[in-house]
């Protein structure tokens, strides 16, 4: 596959013109997004994602999920760290008119993440889950404890009990009749990992100088764990409707039980072994 296109031209052009201009803050940030976006839509064009079954299929739906910015990204930090600062919950939704047959039919959608910082997004949750497992790394490595195994069975441990995560919340949104995308909920679930990385870079940090790494990994832990819980809490609120099913489980004791279970899944994918 050829990536050399004029796209990709274009951005190398501009990226060696800010660099000569001293701005290589901007090359690293929203340049590369769109580098990243111009090649993926490179790649779907000329026909190489056709070539497996399903693929293309599969990376149009993904698309949507990483279509974010640098103030999108900033925004939804602050708010998984500190939801508690938030009000606003709701997506925000937009119409579009498609006409057929003479007939005009509204068809409502939600935002993209980069115009709504309510939306999913599988971006900074693969991010943070790839920090945290280097991050565990340096932690094995500080002990002398490193192995190349660790990568992938922290990887592992995570994702499975992600998988697990996401099928238990399936079940109780099917005995409501319910219904939310899969790829919404593995990004709901995936933003644990950022709070997870900070747990072990305070760890790291304070065990590194003060030989406090378990004290501050669990006191951080606190707040980490409850600020997830309380944006699942809210995020699960504002996408179950109010009326499900009389036969199902009560509304409120499944956000609760799905908002409560973010402390027990954080807790269990924790690597605190060799913290100082």
């Amino acid at each position: 596959m050829n990536f050399w296109n004029p796209a990709t031209a274009a951005f190398v052009s501009s990226a060696a013109n800010v660099a000569a201009s001293g701005k290589i803050g901007d090359v690293n940030s929203q340049a590369m997004m769109n580098m990243a976006e111009s090649m993926g839509k490179h790649f779907l064009e000329t026909g190489w994602a056709k070539a497996v079954p399903g693929l293309e299929r599969t990376l149009i739906a993904l698309r949507v999920y990483f279509a974010v910015d640098n103030a999108y990204v900033k925004r939804k930090m602050l708010k998984v760290l500190c939801p508690f600062m938030f009000r606003e919950w709701r997506r925000v939704e937009s119409q579009t008119v498609q006409t057929q047959d003479g007939n005009v039919n509204y068809v409502t959608s939600y935002e993209l993440p980069q115009n709504d910082e309510n939306a999913p997004d599988l971006y900074l949750p693969s991010m943070s889950l790839l920090t945290y497992v280097l991050l565990c790394a340096l932690c094995y490595g500080t002990a002398g404890k490193f192995d190349p195994e660790v990568l992938p069975d922290v990887t592992s441990k995570c994702l499975g009990t992600q998988l697990l995560e996401v099928i238990a919340i399936r079940i109780g949104l099917y005995l409501m009749e319910v219904s939310i995308p899969l790829l919404d909920l593995a990004s709901y679930t995936g933003y644990k990992y950022l709070g997870l990385s900070i747990n072990m870079l305070s760890g790291l940090a304070l065990g590194h100088f003060f030989g406090y790494g378990h004290r501050a990994y669990y006191f951080t832990f606190l707040w980490t764990a409850a600020a997830t819980s309380y944006f699942i809490l809210k995020v699960m609120a504002n996408n179950i409707p109010v009326r499900t099913s009389a036969a199902g489980p009560k509304r409120q004791f499944m956000v609760l039980g799905f908002a409560a279970s973010q402390f027990a899944t954080c807790w269990f994918v924790s690597q605190t072994k060799f913290l100082e």
